[in-house]
């Protein structure tokens, strides 16, 4: 058990509303550490004077110049016990694949050293494990490291790059998103764990234009997969989709949200000799034959 709680009123009014609360956590893992309950005081008392309280410094491990995030407190006679709280960076596997020992051991490594605390993932990718001494950010690395993982970029570094789990199990993946990620890792890491750019760089990797990581707005080299070849249509999915569905949706759902206007529809005359269509399109209004759409229509289907 931990010291008597700070009173935290406003921090209370944060886990009124209909969706979870990040300050609910805190308060778990403080009903066991001193750190964490200082830490919430602090932060109740940032929201109070309406004003941040961390300055920054120079914290690392041997070898690296960059991966930890140094916060110290400008309150600490008020809050002690969190004088220190620093992040530790660290690369996640390609794809972000985990098993469950793996996870559990990352926990167990943050609670010996840490304060419990960890964000899977942060915007440069990175495991976020935040709240840490300076006494024991290098012995929480040198676990962390033995358990297979490295340290994540941070400052005017090639940072830690991010991809989609893609063609691990994804049927829109249009290209092998981690071998990329592992690549490109692989050839700047130097660059990453030795900030001497001046400013940082970031890669993302996504597997197709639904782009989940976001590459577009959050990297400066955004890597997005296409597809380069014919678009390949199953006809017979596809007038089964019609025949369910009916021409309004067609238009309406699946020709107008085109996001590059490529689909449309054709008149029967306006197909060009050779184009391939069903003989008996009983189901289809006779001015109308389905070119592209149909494609998109049967992707709909499927997905």
């Amino acid at each position: 058990m931990s010291k008597k709680q700070h009173d935290t009123p406003m921090l209370d009014q944060l886990e009124g509303g209909p969706w979870p609360s990040f300050v609910t956590g805190l308060k778990r893992l403080a009903q066991d550490s001193d750190y964490m309950t200082d830490l919430l005081g602090q932060l109740e008392h940032s929201y109070k004077t309406r004003k941040g309280y961390w300055k920054g410094g120079t914290v690392g491990v041997y070898g690296y110049g960059g991966g930890v995030i140094p916060r110290f407190s400008e309150v600490a006679d008020m809050f002690p016990a969190s004088k220190e709280m620093h992040t530790l960076r660290i690369q996640p596997p390609a794809g972000m694949h985990y098993n469950t020992d793996v996870l559990r051991k990352m926990c167990d490594i943050w609670e010996r050293h840490g304060s419990g605390l960890i964000a899977f993932h942060g915007q440069s990718g990175d495991i976020m494990f935040q709240g840490a001494t300076t006494a024991n950010v290098q012995p929480a690395f040198d676990e962390l490291n033995e358990l297979g993982f490295d340290m994540g970029g941070a400052g005017p570094a090639m940072r830690t790059s991010m991809s989609c789990v893609g063609a691990a199990r994804c049927e829109q993946s249009c290209f092998d998103e981690a071998r990329a990620h592992r690549q490109v890792v692989n050839t700047f890491l130097d660059d990453m764990h030795r900030p001497a750019l001046p400013y940082k760089f970031k890669f993302k990797f996504s597997g197709c234009p639904n782009d989940c990581m976001n590459s577009i707005q959050r990297s400066d080299m955004a890597v997005i997969g296409t597809w380069r070849d014919n678009i390949r249509t199953d006809e017979a999915l596809a007038r089964t989709w019609f025949d369910k569905h009916g021409m309004s949706e067609l238009v309406n759902d699946v020709v107008s949200r085109c996001p590059t206007k490529t689909i449309m529809l054709k008149e029967t005359k306006d197909v060009a000799p050779g184009q391939k269509f069903p003989a008996s399109p009983s189901t289809i209004p006779s001015l109308w034959r389905l070119t592209t759409a149909i494609a998109c229509a049967a992707c709909t289907a499927s997905t």
